[in-house]
């Protein structure tokens, strides 16, 4: 069986980072699957979906070392192209992926003790997002 839907969700870009775990559980729970996988994609080319233990101190650290990688002031081609100047934010989201797969057994998504789902608005702007979970399974 497959059960799928959009999580909605208006964030403030620039590495904003958004624990999705509670909303994943609920698409999960609604599919009434013990057996699986969970998929959760992010639909659009400047967000991510990865892991984190989600605090604060690690979540300013996520934040401080994707700018040190990838600086807002970056010149890019892509910004020199379209004049957006979110080439970083392509980068960003390209290097960490768009989604992620999470194993469900018993009813339950597979995750550590400190380990959520997150959703991370790269792009220079408010946004609002859209994540697709999928579960496929039995």
């Amino acid at each position: 069986m497959i059960h799928g839907r959009i999580i909605s969700l208006a964030t403030a870009g620039f590495s904003e980072i958004r624990d999705i775990t509670t909303q994943v559980l609920e698409v999960a729970d609604e599919s009434a699957l013990s057996e699986g996988i969970v998929n959760v994609f992010a639909i659009g080319s400047t967000a991510s979906i990865t892991t984190i233990e989600y605090e604060p101190a690690l979540v300013a650290d996520m934040e401080e070392a994707l700018e040190k990688l990838w600086p807002k002031e970056m010149p890019t081609r892509h910004g020199s192209t379209w004049g957006d100047d979110n080439g970083f934010s392509h980068l960003r989201a390209s290097f960490m992926g768009p989604g992620l797969t999470v194993p469900l057994h018993k009813g339950s998504l597979v995750l550590g003790t400190w380990q959520q789902i997150v959703v991370i608005d790269h792009d220079n702007n408010p946004r609002q997002r859209e994540i697709f979970v999928q579960v496929v399974g039995q």
